[in-house]
């Protein structure tokens, strides 16, 4: 699916060469500048040390770490379910993306089995949060440029989801919802009928965002040829997710490498031609309509499938209910061991990637056959598409970097983990 196309424009892609550092006797100085970390356009703390020739970006080097906390490390001291609660805290508008491709990782090194109407709930509720994730880029993205209107709607619509999200699980973002093995909770009687209500205003709301800004000359004007990125130099500098599709490359784990059983499902992914700010702002638009298509059909999935077991049903992996308790000694002592030692996966190592909202998502997990896991590192994909910034900033003004800053949606607890 190849997104409706834009007005024509002619782009320019400056390389490092193109760009003269003016340092010769006689020519303009250049100045090196300080931006942020503390800096609303910076979307996290992220530092940027710029060096401007009046206002046009000569170079940019991005400072990180600022936000740095340590969970892979610290991941090493919980056990393997304990630890879900840290993965909600690296992408912090995306937790429900990070506790899949962790429980994934862990379920493939236990050869655990996932119930259906859990992998059903999944999907859903992991699409529900990318619609959540692009409206805050959508929202902020507008903001930085000057459009206050589209900040407070996308957050109207947020405000949906993060009710679907504290019914399910009694909180707004910091879920912990996936476990490994299942879903926290089963879903209450009122969940279906919360998706539904939401995804029959939702098409309608993205048709008002793109009223106000798809054909606005000013936001055309501010996006349209500035921080483009073709495909190969996308694929060289590790770029995934939206900002690799408006480059022209149709890749998306979803359809490449399927799991949680989406190629049962129906969807087009989005790609566009310029691979500039304007064209990842179509993709993201383009992806949300894809992700109210693939919640109505899990809806319908789940509605199907009817009630059933939310969980494994292997008590060496998640702990028995009460109703077990009460008159089996087996179950309590399981019940105690689960939640006292944690289970033992065997010595190995797995890999399991996700399509997050701003790409490609993977944890590795080393194990040594304890209940703690030996090595725990994920692939984050702010950390891989920051790497493209100064390339897609050269030449451009300093007010095109905001603009290019937000169009790369990145989130710095990602980055810095």
């Amino acid at each position: 699916m190849t997104v409706a196309p834009s007005p024509a424009r002619a782009l320019t892609i400056p390389a490092p060469s193109q760009i003269t550092r003016p340092a010769l006797a006689g020519a303009r100085e250049t100045m090196v500048l300080n931006m942020g970390p503390h800096h609303p356009s910076t979307h996290g703390v992220l530092r940027l040390v710029v060096e401007l020739d009046g206002e046009t970006v000569v170079d940019v080097a991005p400072d990180i770490g600022f936000l740095h906390t340590g969970i892979e490390k610290t991941m090493e001291s919980k056990t393997y379910q304990k630890a879900v609660v840290l993965t909600d805290r690296t992408d912090y508008l995306a937790p429900l993306s990070n506790n899949l491709s962790y429980v994934l990782a862990v379920e493939k090194l236990l050869g655990c089995d996932v119930p259906e109407r859990a992998t059903i709930a999944r999907v859903l509720l992991v699409e529900l949060q990318r619609i959540s994730s692009h409206l805050v880029w959508l929202g902020t993205h507008a903001l930085d440029l000057a459009a206050m209107s589209v900040f407070l709607y996308g957050f109207r619509e947020r405000e949906q989801i993060l009710d679907i999200f504290e019914l399910v699980s009694g909180a707004r973002m910091m879920t912990s919802y996936f476990r490994v093995g299942g879903l926290a909770y089963d879903l209450p009687a009122e969940f279906e009928d919360a998706v539904a209500a939401f995804l029959q205003v939702m098409p309608g709301r993205i048709d008002e965002y793109e009223q106000l800004l798809t054909d606005n000359p000013l936001w055309i004007e501010r996006t349209q040829g500035i921080g483009a990125i073709d495909g190969e130099a996308a694929i060289a500098f590790g770029l995934t997710g939206p900002g690799l599709r408006a480059a022209g490359v149709a890749w998306d784990l979803r359809k490449s490498m399927p799991y949680c059983g989406y190629e049962h499902y129906s969807f087009a992914i989005p790609t566009a031609t310029h691979g500039d700010i304007y064209d990842r702002y179509l993709v993201r638009m383009a992806e949300m309509r894809e992700s109210v298509s693939i919640c109505r059909q899990a809806l319908q999935r789940l509605k199907d499938h009817g009630p059933g077991p939310y969980m494994t049903l292997d008590r060496k992996i998640a702990p028995p209910p009460k109703s077990e308790i009460t008159h089996s000694m087996e179950a309590l002592i399981h019940h105690f061991k689960l939640w006292t030692e944690g289970f033992r996966p065997p010595r190995g190592d797995a890999l399991a990637a996700v399509e997050s909202p701003r790409g490609e998502l993977a944890t590795y997990i080393v194990s040594d056959g304890s209940p703690k896991p030996y090595r725990v590192h994920f692939r984050a994909p702010s950390f891989a598409n920051l790497q493209a910034l100064p390339y897609m900033a050269r030449g451009h003004l300093v007010a095109d970097l905001v603009a290019l800053i937000a169009s790369m949606d990145p989130i710095l607890g990602e980055v810095d983990r």
